[in-house]
């Protein structure tokens, strides 16, 4: 009688540690599978923009952030991330600088971050992927295509060059620049460096 007892009496704590989380059966005790894991080097990286115009518009953002990040080992699985501060414009002119900085173009007061998050990554040849995602500038946000190439595939250090074009009119930028022909079409560059750090290597599709 006392055996009994003392087994529904384990039982019990043994359903009170499942309920609270704290009993976990060995399928749920395994550990995640390694994915791999990289990081992207700033000061060896660049993101540019130009503009045709009568009036060469190009320059680069100075202040910005990107992540690349696995779900699993295949390289479809990454989603890219990237978060640049609109008021870092730099065209090498000051004036050109607060115009792009200014309500007609980049709002940067109110509106100070241009994102890129990708939601679909897809391999369209040995190097090549296009990248879709959600771009986001002066608080508005579409989805645009990031056309990228991938050099030093399969090192573990690898360089990730992208185009994407956007119309800036579609994103509230629809006023010109005195004296300046300016086109609609924005073409973003970026060239990221980066090395994966630690996890298993990135698996193509051959």
């Amino acid at each position: 009688m006392h055996s009994a007892k003392h087994a529904v009496g384990l039982q019990v704590v043994i359903f009170c540690l499942a309920v609270c989380g704290l009993w976990t059966t060995s399928a749920g005790a395994q550990t995640p599978a390694a994915v791999p894991v990289f990081k992207i080097t700033p000061v060896e990286s660049t993101i540019k923009f130009h503009v045709a115009a009568s009036v060469a518009i190009e320059g680069t953002f100075d202040q910005w952030d990107a992540s690349l990040t696995f779900t699993s080992t295949a390289a479809e699985s990454a989603v890219l991330d990237v978060t640049i501060q609109a008021a870092s414009v730099n065209t090498g002119s000051g004036l050109k600088d607060r115009t792009l900085k200014g309500d007609d173009f980049f709002n940067v007061e109110q509106d100070p971050l241009i994102t890129f998050h990708s939601t679909t990554i897809v391999q369209t040849g040995p190097e090549t992927f296009d990248v879709q995602g959600t771009f986001t500038i002066r608080g508005v946000s579409k989805p645009e295509t990031l056309h990228m190439t991938l050099i030093g595939k399969g090192t573990g250090s690898g360089e990730i060059k992208g185009t994407m074009a956007f119309d800036r009119k579609e994103f509230g930028m629809t006023s010109g620049i005195p004296f300046i022909r300016i086109a609609d079409r924005v073409e973003v560059s970026v060239n990221l460096k980066g090395t994966r750090v630690s996890g298993p290597p990135v698996v193509f599709k051959q």
